[in-house]
């Protein structure tokens, strides 16, 4: 019977052709996104966050996917060529890139409908009997199977993917939801800033992870109406989801069935929440559990050196402790603890770095102490600097200081060029 089961949900997932929005502008993360779109942006030591969806999509046997782009999406392109641009079309499988092409208008994509909309002659091409859209800038991991067979078995036209969440999390920030006993859509409301709570929890709502499955020709047709209704924002949120519940089977995918205690879902959208969802990966046991090799994510990454750790002197040792620590860096003489360094990470002696997300590239010259900080791609810390610790100076010099006392550094702020890196010092 499992076997059976099994070879059912590959024929469905066969079947289904994966569409990416990944045009976000992420303006929340304020610098961070700059000069990236959000779905680029470093996560978890060496992955970006677009991997995640694209690896969901492969492990769950979806191989034929587009992935939207629209702004700051260079290094987007750059990233999804270098590390998603094996895939063989011969063989059914692709990674198509989709900048809006302006076919069906002169805009550009208008909203998460409308990018759909604008490449529905590429999901015809496809001939899919289900079309599945999904953000591109969330962190989790989900077998898309399990969603897709829920999808058939209930005869929805529609299926959205949810979960419970905190009321004062999802105000002004997701879509939420109420459903009856069977789990049928039959309220819908666009980040609303005051969520209706779940009947059983007066705390918690149902909140959309912008995750959706439709029937192709019922997605076709609703997409045709709303292009044709000039008062509509081109939103499945704010348009599409409202204006067919009521006439047509909605239902709610609860990802919780899914992902049972260790369901993980990350909406890194603000400069505090990923900051978080990093430190998250220094635990002993992180709840996104980024070494299961049955589950892996899959992203693009050079050949890197080892990571090295030099100096044990009795007044200084290279040493981390509780920290992710990516190939290419050196770490001489200086303590790292509850940190994440990215890819070719050089930190010099005598210093303490604390509670830090360090992105690629950086340079930490001797004698830095810093704490609770996300250090953006390229930038080069001079000697003796200190951050984190006094955050009226902080602002002072020009760094963002966020809600909950995350210190945010990018090159601009320390007075350096963005146009190109600093070269590797040697280490001390």
């Amino acid at each position: 019977m499992a076997d059976q089961r099994s070879r059912y949900i590959s024929n469905l997932t066969r079947d289904t052709y994966a569409l990416i929005l990944a045009g976000g502008k992420g303006s929340r993360l304020h610098e961070l996104t700059n000069w990236r779109a959000k779905p680029a942006l470093y996560f978890g030591g060496k992955f970006r966050i677009i991997d995640f969806p694209l690896s969901n999509c492969v492990n769950s046997g979806i191989r034929r996917i587009g992935v939207v782009t629209q702004y700051k999406s260079h290094s987007l392109i750059r990233h999804l060529v270098r590390g998603w641009g094996h895939f063989k079309k011969e063989l059914g499988e692709s990674v198509e890139i989709l900048p809006a092409s302006q076919r069906f208008s002169d805009s550009w994509y208008e909203g998460t409908a409308d990018a759909v909309f604008q490449n529905i002659d590429i999901i015809r091409d496809e001939l899919p009997k289900y079309v599945m859209i999904l953000s591109g800038d969330h962190i989790y991991r989900m077998d898309y199977g399990d969603m897709l067979a829920k999808h058939k078995e209930s005869g929805a036209k529609m299926t959205v993917s949810c979960m419970s969440v905190p009321l004062e999390e999802a105000a002004g920030a997701f879509g939420v939801m109420s459903v009856d006993e069977n789990y049928r859509i039959n309220g819908f409301e666009e980040k609303p800033a005051n969520p209706t709570p779940l009947p059983n929890d007066p705390t918690r709502c149902l909140a959309s992870m912008g995750n959706y499955v439709f029937d192709t020709e019922f997605l076709f047709e609703q997409l045709r109406v709303d292009a044709e209704n000039m008062g509509s924002q081109r939103d499945f949120g704010k348009d599409i989801i409202p204006s067919i519940i009521a006439d047509h089977p909605v239902y709610a995918y609860p990802f919780e069935k899914s992902g049972g205690d260790n369901a993980y879902w990350r909406d890194v959208g603000t400069i505090d929440s990923f900051w978080e969802a990093n430190m998250e990966m220094v635990a002993p046991v992180p709840q996104l559990n980024l070494y299961d090799r049955k589950w892996p994510i899959w992203t693009y990454q050079e050949q890197l050196p080892p990571a090295k750790f030099v100096w044990e002197d009795h007044d200084r040792r290279g040493e981390a402790i509780n920290s992710v620590v990516s190939g290419g860096c050196i770490i001489s003489g200086s303590t790292l603890r509850s940190s994440i360094c990215f890819s070719n990470v050089r930190v010099h002696s005598y210093g303490l770095i604390e509670d830090a997300v360090i992105l690629p590239d950086v340079e930490i010259k001797r004698h830095c102490k810093l704490k609770k900080v996300i250090i953006d791609r390229g930038c080069v810390i001079p000697e003796g600097t200190t951050i984190g610790y006094d955050h009226e100076q902080d602002k002072a010099r020009g760094f963002r200081v966020s809600e909950k006392g995350v210190v945010l550094v990018t090159r601009e702020m320390l007075g350096q060029p963005v146009g190109g890196l600093s070269k590797p010092r040697k280490h001390d």
